[in-house]
Order: structure tokens, then sequence, then C-alpha cells
């Protein structure tokens, strides 16, 4: 495919006076506040706050777009001279995919379970006749490769559940790309990556955007991330623009107070204790899927009573899987897994209701862990009654007691998860396992989908419940400033198995484990030439980040 002229200094996208109001109980309030926002052709603008800053509403206002329950109130959107604002449906849907692309945070919640990757993606480019059926399946081909999805020739014949959540919000990536649009919106692409796989799919994005001239909306909560991505970043908050600058001139002298604490914000830390008390035991567990694919080999690990394990690995390297063992939704095909020492039946059929409250799960993304149709005293109020048998004004006392616990107000009770910021969703998926009273809560990425603001509430909550209710925590993550922060123990899994596991100090003390080591090595800076750095080290030494499995993780 041509790459478009270099016209780097051209006007591609003007908002002035941008206001857009959201409707809550009857009423209509302002969520944007009169933004105004300039993008040129090959520029990256990089868009970050904490949640409810308006930062995803802004980027799909840019496509002309408002979500349902939200209307543009004020204000102009210019795509490449031609209005937005009041343009009818249909001219705006012969833009969207082919020219405006967008990329949501929630890869899972965007495919069709019922179609193959590869169906999905040559959507697009066939709706919008930019090319036939072999061209987009070669298309596919080529953007799986460069996203380095594992076995590109062959991914597209799988079914959306059949891929890791990296791989699907790679896949996701892939599609937006299709059709080499001139303007990409980019909504957290890589919050569900390990941080060895980050590296390779920020710096395809990078290639990309640089290749054809694409100018791209970079929303995260991920200010290293923003740092490799951004020529300009624009700091929000509460529906705002706090200011805008240069990447590099942000980084090295933000203006105001509040991106001062954006920069400020740093990881918990918690003091290890030597704890005997084994809640959990994983005895020499292997697991497949099917007859073929081996996922798990030789799994050892134990959670202490009172205490958090993390387990950390690279997509694909089998930590969710393990999670699966641990809660019978995956019965082992070798070794077994113990409860306060007795072993648990291998299936989830075969435990007993007790067993199965005393085991709680808390998910990655809320948005999809969460009824949508359902209020939040429904939600955390089934729990009470499947587990602990509570109807009536017991019930809904103990919700308020429960909404309480998680710093969230009893005004909450009657909230669908729509009206609520991610933030709130995941504190409602926290106190809805904490309901069941259980002793060890399996949490799979929780904190991943938050900016880092919210990030470190939850985790202050975290540690705060564990405290309060001595209730263990199997933490599952690629974040290794959240494994510092509230990890005991860590567990470093590779390609299905154990490649290191102690105290943290002991395993983010040199000299590590070469795994290890190149996990803590891909951690994004605070340096706008930190991933051009990495990628010229990597490939000096003739290496890279380790190939991803090609098995869910």
């Amino acid at each position: 495919m041509t790459a478009k002229p270099n016209s780097a200094g051209d006007r591609l996208l003007e908002i002035r006076g941008l206001r857009i109001e959201g409707q809550s109980e009857d009423r209509w309030h302002q969520i944007v506040k009169g933004v105004d926002l300039d993008l040129n052709r090959g520029e990256v603008l990089g868009l970050i706050g904490e949640s409810g800053a308006g930062k995803s509403t802004i980027g799909l206002a840019a496509m002309g777009y408002a979500r349902p329950g939200c209307r543009i109130s004020a204000g102009s959107v210019k795509f490449d001279g031609l209005e937005l604002v009041g343009l009818a449906e249909a001219k705006k849907r012969t833009l969207w995919g082919s020219r405006i692309s967008y990329v949501a945070q929630s890869a899972a919640a965007s495919f069709n379970p019922a179609h193959r990757l590869i169906e999905q993606f040559s959507e697009v480019p066939l709706e919008h006749k930019v090319m036939g059926a072999d061209e987009a399946k070669t298309r596919a081909i080529d953007l799986f490769r460069r996203l380095r999805l594992p076995n590109p020739e062959t991914i597209g014949m799988r079914y959306p559940h059949q891929v890791s959540g990296g791989q699907l919000q790679r896949a996701m990536t892939a599609m937006a790309m299709s059709c080499t649009p001139d303007l990409i919106i980019f909504d957290e692409p890589t919050t569900a990556l390990d941080v060895t796989t980050q590296i390779e799919v920020l710096a395809a994005i990078k290639n990309i955007v640089r290749q054809f001239n694409t100018a791209a909306i970079y929303i995260t909560h991920d200010l290293a991330v923003v740092a490799q991505m951004a020529d300009r970043i624009m700091v929000l908050r509460y529906g705002e623009t706090v200011e805008e600058a240069p990447t590099a001139e942000m980084l090295a002298h933000p203006k105001q107070a509040y991106t001062r604490t954006l920069w400020a914000v740093r990881s918990l830390h918690k003091p290890e204790e030597p704890a005997d008390d084994m809640l959990l035991r994983v005895e020499g567990v292997e697991a497949s899927y099917g007859n073929s694919i081996k996922v798990l080999d030789g799994i050892d690990l134990a959670v202490p009573r009172g205490r958090t394990v993390a387990l950390v690995g690279e997509s694909g390297s089998g930590k969710s899987t393990l999670a699966r063992v641990i809660t019978g939704l995956l019965p082992p095909s070798k070794g077994q897994v113990l409860f306060e020492g007795k072993p648990l039946p291998p299936a989830l059929k075969q435990r007993s209701k007790d067993m199965l409250r005393r085991m709680q799960m808390i998910y990655q993304m809320p948005d999809t862990a969460l009824n949508p149709r359902r209020r939040v005293r429904d939600i955390i109020g089934r729990p009470l009654r499947h587990y602990l048998g509570l109807r009536g004004a017991v019930q809904e006392k103990r919700i308020v007691e429960l909404l309480e616990m998680i710093e969230l107000d009893h005004r909450f009770i009657d909230r669908l998860p729509g009206e609520l910021s991610g933030g709130q969703k995941q504190r409602v998926c926290i106190a809805r396992a904490l309901a069941a009273k259980p002793d060890l809560i399996i949490c799979d990425e929780v904190t991943s989908a938050l900016d880092q603001i919210v990030a470190e509430g939850i985790l202050k909550l975290l540690l705060r419940l564990q405290k309060e209710l001595n209730v263990s925590y199997l933490y599952i993550t690629h974040d290794l400033a959240t494994v510092k922060a509230i990890a005991d123990w860590i567990v470093v899994m590779h390609q299905g198995r154990i490649v290191q596991q102690g105290p943290k100090q002991a395993v983010l003390t040199p000299p590590h484990h070469a795994y290890t080591e190149l996990l803590l090595s891909s951690v994004p800076e605070m340096d706008p030439a930190w991933l051009d750095g990495v990628l010229a080290r990597r490939g000096a030494a003739g290496g890279g980040a380790p190939a991803e499995a090609s098995a869910a993780s």
C-alpha cells in the first residue's frame, strides 16, 4: 500500500468550544466543558487525565460521535475541513472505518463472539470497497505479523474466545488499521498487554503512524506510554483542559499543580512479613486445552493466609489458565489444588457451595464483568442471597455496608453500571466478591484498565480490606509497578512454567533470572527516547522480547 504524502503541517482535525452533556436522573449535566483541540497530519496527541476527565468522550467526539445518553451540545468538530457536528449519520458512516478508526479499551466487548477474527477484520475494507477478500486477508496477515500476534497466517481463523485478552486487543488494533485511515483514536490500546508485548505493539503503532503519515489521538492513563507515543500532551480534568505542551516540555516542566500531581503519583509500599499459615497450595499442576496444547507444566506455589502472591508474566504465559484450574473451571491433567490442606475436587460442579463461596474472583474488565441491565443492589445482592441466604431489609443493610466498605456512597445502590466510572465499576466488582465473605480472592489484572490515580485508590482499598478482613489475594498482573506496591511473594511465569519465585525483595533484587530481567527492563520510563533506545539495544544484541505463546493466557 502506498504511503500518504508527507504533509505533517496540514491541519486534519480542528475542535473548537466542544461541549458534551450526559443525561442522568432525567437531567443533563456537562461532561466536556468548552475544549479546543488541533491535530495535524502525522501528529500524535496524547490525552491524559484521571477517570472521568472526559478523555474517551473527546476521542469519540473527534469522530462526530456521542455515546448513547450523551449529546454534543455546542462547538465545532472539523475533520479535513468537513464539519462533523450535525452531519447526517449516513455521511459519517462513510468516514468511520475508512478515514477515521477507533481502537476501544475493551477488546472483549468489541468483537462478535460468533465470527472468526479474519471475518471481522475484512468487514470494514469490504464494506467500504477498499479491497477485495483476498487482498483483505493478505493485509490482515501483514498487520497481525507487525503487531506480533502468534501464527499470523492462521490466527485469523480463531474465534475471539480462543485467543488471550492481549492478542484480542492487538487484533482490534489491526482491524482499525485495515484501511490505513487518516486518523486513529487509540483508547488505551495496550491496557491488556504485558510489558514485553507492549513494547512490540507500541513500536508497531508508532511505525505505522510514521509510515503512512497517520494522525492519532492516543488516550491513556499511563504517563510512561504517552511519553513514547505522543508529540504533544493535553492534560484533562473534569472535562476541561488543564494544560497542553510538546511532550518533552510537558514532562520536564509541567506548569499546573494538577499535572505535577499526576507526575508525582508513586506506588505504594507494603512491608513483607513471614506467614506460615498456607491457605492455598498448588502442587505439580499440569493442564492442557484439548489433547495437544499443554499450557501449564509442573506448577507449584502457595498462598499464605492474609497475604498477597503476585503471579507475573506476559500474555500467553499461563497466568489466567492457572486461575481457571484453581477455581475448577479447567480440571488439571496432573497434580492437585489444596485448600487449607485438603484437596479440592478438580471440577467446579464437584465443589460444594461453601467451597465456591470461600474463593472469589475479580476480573480485569468491569465493563464485561457487570451485567449492564442490573443495578448495583442486584449485582451485590445476588451473592448475599446465594451464599448467605440474606433477603429483605437484612440484605439491604449489608449492601449499604459493603458500599461503605469500598468507599462508595449509599446513593450508588440504584445506579446501573453505565452510570459509573471505570474505578467505581471495579469497586462494585470488589464489593460483589466480598459479599460472599471469601478467604481467597483471585484478582485478574484488576487495575490495568484504570488510570494511575484511580488504580492507586483501588490498591489502597485492597490493602486496607486485606488488613481488616485477613483475606488472601492471588494477584495476576503484568504490571511490575503494581507488584512492587501490593505483593508479599512474586511468582514469575513464562510459557506455562514458573521460572522464578520468592519474597518480593529477593525477586526484584539483582541478579535476576533472565526472563525476570527482561520483564523489568521492559517497564516504560518517563523518557520520550526510552522506547527507541530499548529497541535499538535489543536489535544490536540480536534479541528482543520472547515470542508469545500461542495459547491464550
